[in-house]
């Protein structure tokens, strides 16, 4: 079979005014990037038709080092539905740059369920993420300033919580000194960098309803803390304004295609195991407003994004899925039974159902939501028809839908009996209203042990004297009825990455929790958990060529 970037260069693409006709989007509010990517005007945006449309959440069991294809999933479903003659839309986030030269090598689905162009997509595509570290570091920059032009007055800050980000895997940049050199360079202080999709300013452009709103969100930001101990925000600065004006395109979403001609909407890319992990309110809205039937994704496991999704975005943005997928492998089943990645590849159904645990643990979770699950095991060349007849039958018994996606090879046809399988399950069992984690009115340790209980089946959680401190602050502040987003290693239900399964009656840890006040939500971070990633010994990077102008080794 070719690779995932010939199978790419060889997809006859259309040109991206027609994707949008398709639509009957007016050409007036399309803004074309090149002849393939085109922003698409707000005013697209139907409250209504978002209402009437059929939300599908794409989420996974706790993933592994091999990944188990969430983003290929979500492609595919969407292919599958416009194959079986559904009007659908996929709604994706943006690849990072850090993982994609890092770990990944790109995050734009694989084989024949990609969005295309897939080069453009993984690397810059039409800015956003620039302007969102341009935004960002603007900021920085104007507060540094503040604070050196006011530094022997009553005005001075007495800290600065603001950070600087890129959009790389450089773990030398999480704590750095600045303003060395005297007093003509600035001010020594102690800060840090996090990645790009860690950035406040992600969440806000992913979570706002609009240029006002991220107007009023880009205001409350808090900067630091006055000598009397009150926020220091945005609004106190003056600034807001300027920030909005960096960010005006980048706050509309983009509009691609995938390997079928089949329109998809990307935008935004919070990470979700250091941030809230969903696409924007703006790409999901403006989806639902132009098909039937959108398919849209949550990052990592249903105990990380789907929890963010249901608990913070959907709540905020008052969404409704209709069904949830949960995707699947055989080897990341085995991988939970601690197998190796080479070993799980080979048949050994006993090792399968010692890692069923884990399938069921995301099963009960996402029910515990009130979701209507269908299950998705995305086909590998590997996998044999004893252990997918298990597994289709185990589910059986759960009373939940099994469904074999097998598009990677075979594109939407490949893909045709989980769309029918969704649908199936949209029109006779949807999921009921979300019966969410935990009311907002409960306190900020309340909110957390409900989350670490319910869906990480911790038997307690226990605070530093850190996010003690912190708790207390964000409470006399007012901050305290926000929802929570919880920083976590991705790999386990535990704050340790290398304890897989369905581990319980653990203890999870939280080391420091900090305010997001403009995106509207606090942040808890468990664990030994970085918001800044380091690259691995061999990053991507070290395998991607470039010649005569032709990329190879993105994926």
């Amino acid at each position: 079979m070719k690779s995932d970037i010939e199978i790419s260069r060889d997809t006859e693409l259309k040109p991206i005014i027609q994707i949008a006709a398709q639509l009957g989007i007016p050409e007036d509010d399309v803004m074309q990037y090149g002849k393939y990517k085109a922003k698409i005007n707000l005013s697209q945006i139907n409250e209504t038709a978002v209402q009437k449309s059929n939300l599908i959440l794409v989420t996974a069991i706790s993933p592994t080092k091999a990944g188990v294809g969430k983003t290929v999933t979500s492609v595919s479903l969407s292919l599958g539905l416009n194959k079986i003659g559904k009007k659908s839309i996929v709604a994706l986030r943006e690849p990072s740059l850090g993982p994609v030269f890092g770990m990944k090598g790109g995050a734009a689905g694989g084989g024949y369920a990609q969005v295309l162009p897939m080069e453009d997509i993984n690397l810059h595509f039409t800015g956003d993420f620039h302007a969102i570290t341009t935004a960002n570091n603007t900021i920085s920059a104007l507060l540094d300033n503040y604070q050196y032009n006011n530094i022997n007055t009553e005005k001075a800050l007495k800290q600065i919580v603001w950070k600087r980000v890129l959009d790389v895997n450089d773990r030398s940049l999480r704590y750095v000194n600045t303003g060395l050199g005297g007093r003509l360079n600035g001010l020594p202080q102690e800060t840090g960098f996090d990645i790009t999709p860690a950035s406040e300013i992600m969440a806000i452009l992913c979570l706002a309803s609009g240029l006002e709103d991220l107007k009023i969100r880009i205001n409350q930001i808090v900067l630091g803390y006055k000598l009397d101990n009150t926020p220091f925000t945005v609004r106190d600065l003056g600034i807001a304004d300027a920030i909005v004006i960096l960010l005006k395109e980048a706050l509309m979403p983009n509009l691609v295609q995938t390997t079928e001609n089949t329109p998809a909407i990307i935008h935004g890319g919070p990470f979700a195991n250091i941030a809230h992990g969903c696409n924007s309110v703006l790409a999901t809205k403006m989806a639902l407003s132009l098909s039937d039937y959108v398919v849209t994704e949550a990052g990592f496991g249903s105990d990380l994004g789907a929890e963010k999704f249901l608990d913070i975005k959907c709540r905020m943005a008052g969404l409704q899925p209709k069904a949830t997928v949960l995707v699947v492998t055989t080897q990341a089943l085995k991988n939970h039974a601690n197998l190796t990645d080479d070993e799980a590849k080979k048949p050994n159904l006993e090792v399968l159902k010692q890692g069923l645990p884990n399938l069921e643990r995301h099963i009960e979770n996402l029910q515990s939501f009130g979701q209507s699950i269908i299950v998705s095991l995305n086909k590998f060349y590997f996998d044999v028809e004893e252990e997918i007849a298990f597994l289709k039958q185990w589910c059986l018994e759960k009373n939940t839908t099994f469904a074999i996606n097998d598009a990677f090879v075979n594109g939407g046809e490949g893909a045709s009996d989980l769309a029918k399988a969704v649908v199936d399950v949209i029109e006779n069992k949807p999921s009921k209203p979300i019966q969410y984690q935990y009311e907002l009115t409960d306190s900020i340790k309340e909110k957390l042990h409900k989350v670490a209980t319910q869906i990480y089946r911790a038997k307690d959680i226990e605070l530093s004297n850190k996010a003690k401190t912190a708790i207390a602050k964000i409470e006399k502040n007012n901050w305290g009825h926000l929802p929570i987003c919880i920083a976590k290693t991705q790999y386990s239900f535990t704050d340790n990455p290398k304890i897989a399964g369905a581990p319980s009656r653990h203890t999870i840890a939280f080391e420091d929790i900090f305010i997001n006040a403009g995106a509207g939500f606090i942040i808890a971070v468990a664990g030994d958990i970085m918001r800044m990633p380091g690259l691995p010994k061999v990053p991507a990077a070290y395998g991607m060529t470039i010649t005569d102008g032709v990329i190879d080794g993105l994926s």
